[in-house]
């Protein structure tokens, strides 16, 4: 008989701490297999990175993105069967969770241990709201254990900074030796002279002779097809920057690693670590201190959005969650309806004080959608397991929120009661929400575009057009290209943010449009020709678009080929045949290379 299903049998007669105990010894080898497998995902980037799988590379992200649900749902039928009848007694579970704190207290990754202790507590219970007994609503630890090794990072200094980018892209530690590079003297000089540039026009500090210094963090970081070396580079004390230098690999047929392009400052480095990008990969023995050194270089980042950057979303949420939480306590304006346009599907609310948004399905979508509830979070899902491609913003999924009824604009808890109530109640002074996605805020597009400048609308709307077709590029179409669909970020970029009619763009049908031959046929206020449900007509779009005359005439004299079937269609080409086109995540002008940056799909 296996050790659980003697401790099923037996859960009835072992004393309440006994039984605590041996549920968190489950819980914590729970936690231990998963973060086991996690490393060895993880660690496969390096190899899928030399090796060009591509393939690979994007099914260990798949993989490792779907392990999480996997473990908890073992581990959940595990604590079903060890507790029993008594799987519901909240006294066992504050003493599990005592005995777990202990086990995981000297862990070089706690944090991410008590989110995994937060989600098993919330699939038994369903809790609305949150209960500190038997979930670490705070943590139980305000910094790294004295156990746990240090932030590993790679210094050098004592030369030009020419000779330190080497020094430091040929680390044995990167794993990266010199016979893997091409051409890297070349590069690293032109980067070398970027570096020397921004320090000139430095706003720290006057020219100085201080000698320069690189200082990394010790792991490389990799996503898609792209690997990046991050840190600080210093002039003296005083005079530093942010860095990341971006590497690829050269085509099939030329043998080598590229320094591609370097990155400075907070801008490049926060767009890198965007919202809408994928996780990177990348090794760490502690996520608390890299969290704490990639905000060292992106202050304005939350915890959130680092933590997610590095894969353990699960506990960006509980980040996000513990903030929440402490700003409602410090602030008094109530939630209200979002700005924008409102949605046919979703209802949108935030609070003016904080800058995400609250996105809720109706429970009766408005015409002429057709689509159902399913449909919607099925599109969430898709664009949480797909490769953003720097474009989509990341939706979190939560579920049972409880927030005082005080706190919200009576019109908007008219509206969430009228429109969603099945899935808002009121529970005396609290409103419960039982399911809702939350995202960051940003400035909704067609409200931008009527309010900035000639200038930043015209750049706004040559953005938009790069956006579609970097969705497109990853194999995604909007659905709807409206401009109400989607927003700009603090650093101008453009994003999509409304997924209900999102789709594969594989699965489209792009139509050239009939021409009428008829008197009747010109008139007609209706196609006069067959249409099927997944034909799309890119000639159309330009009618549908409601833009300041300099949005139109940028945009046209960028992107006129989005309204041309033979674009969309030769896309579809390319992504049939596996040839995925790189979407970068910085701009053209970063790149190093004259032949390198006239590659299509820089942003």
């Amino acid at each position: 008989m296996s050790v659980i299903s003697a401790a099923s049998s037996e859960s009835a007669v072992l004393t309440d701490s006994r039984l605590a105990a041996l549920c968190a010894e489950t819980v914590e080898r729970a936690f231990a297999d998963y973060d086991k497998q996690f490393q060895a995902i993880t660690l496969r980037a390096r190899e899928r990175f030399l090796g060009r799988d591509w393939v690979g590379s994007f099914a260990d992200a798949a993989e490792r993105l779907h392990l999480y649900t996997l473990q908890m749902e073992k581990l959940t039928t595990q604590i079903r069967e060890i507790m029993g009848p008594r799987v519901s007694e909240r006294g066992i579970w504050a003493g599990m969770k005592a005995v777990y704190s202990s086990l995981i207290a000297t862990s070089a990754k706690w944090e991410i241990a008590e989110s995994f202790f937060n989600s098993l507590t919330r699939r038994i219970f369903a809790t609305e709201g949150v209960d500190q007994s038997i979930e670490f609503v705070d943590t139980d630890f305000d910094e790294a254990p004295t156990t746990v090794p240090s932030d590993t990072r790679r210094v050098y200094s004592g030369d030009s900074i020419h000779e330190l980018l080497i020094a430091s892209l040929t680390d044995p530690s990167t794993g990266f030796a010199e016979e893997h590079w091409c051409a890297l003297d070349e590069t690293a000089q032109r980067a070398a002279e970027r570096l020397e540039a921004a320090f000139r026009v430095s706003p720290q500090k006057t020219p100085g002779n201080g000698r320069p210094k690189l200082e990394m963090i010790g792991s490389v970081f990799y996503r898609g097809r792209g690997a990046y070396v991050v840190g600080h580079a210093f002039r003296d004390s005083a005079d530093r920057a942010p860095v990341a230098i971006a590497l690829c690999l050269r085509r099939p047929d030329e043998a080598g690693i590229d320094l591609d392009a370097i990155l400075i400052g907070e801008t490049d480095l926060a767009i890198l670590f965007s919202f809408t990008r994928a996780y990177f990969r990348v090794d760490t023995k502690c996520p608390y201190q890299l969290v704490r050194s990639l905000h060292e270089l992106m202050p304005r980042k939350r915890l959130i959005d680092l933590y997610n950057a590095i894969g353990y979303h699960r506990h960006g949420k509980t980040e996000f969650y513990r903030d929440f939480v402490r700003h409602l306590r410090t602030s008094r304006d109530r939630f209200v309806t979002a700005e924008g346009a409102r949605g046919m599907v979703m209802l949108v609310f935030t609070l003016p004080s904080y800058d995400v948004v609250f996105k809720l399905i109706k429970d009766h979508f408005d015409y002429p959608k057709e689509n159902t509830r399913t449909d919607v979070m099925q599109r969430y899902r898709l664009v949480f397991e797909h490769d953003r491609a720097g474009r989509l913003v990341e939706a979190h999924e939560f579920e049972h929120l409880r927030i005082a009824r005080d706190r919200f604009d009576p019109a908007l808890l008219a509206d969430l009661l009228r429109d969603a109530s099945s899935i808002v109640r009121l529970d005396d002074d609290d409103v419960v929400i039982a399911h809702t996605y939350v995202e960051r805020r940003i400035r909704p597009l067609n409200l931008f575009l009527f309010e900035a400048n000639e200038g930043a609308v015209a750049a706004a709307a040559r953005d938009y057009g790069q956006s579609i077709k970097d969705l497109a590029a990853s194999n995604i179409f909007p659905g709807d290209l409206l401009t109400k669909n989607f927003g700009v970020t603090r650093h101008g970029r453009v994003v999509f943010y409304d997924y209900d009619e999102l789709c594969f763009l594989t699965d489209c049908n792009f139509r050239d449009l009939p021409q009428a031959t008829t008197p009747e046929q010109e008139m007609a206020a209706e196609p006069w020709f067959s249409v099927r449900e997944n034909d799309i007509f890119p000639e159309e779009f330009p009618q549908f678009l409601r833009l300041p005359d300099a949005a139109r005439a940028s945009l046209l004299e960028r992107h006129a080929d989005l309204f041309r079937p033979e674009f969309w269609r030769d896309m579809q080409e390319k992504l049939r045949a596996g040839e995925i086109p790189e979407v970068f995540p910085y701009k053209t002008e970063r790149r190093l290379s004259s032949s390198l940056a006239s590659v299509a799909g820089c942003t």
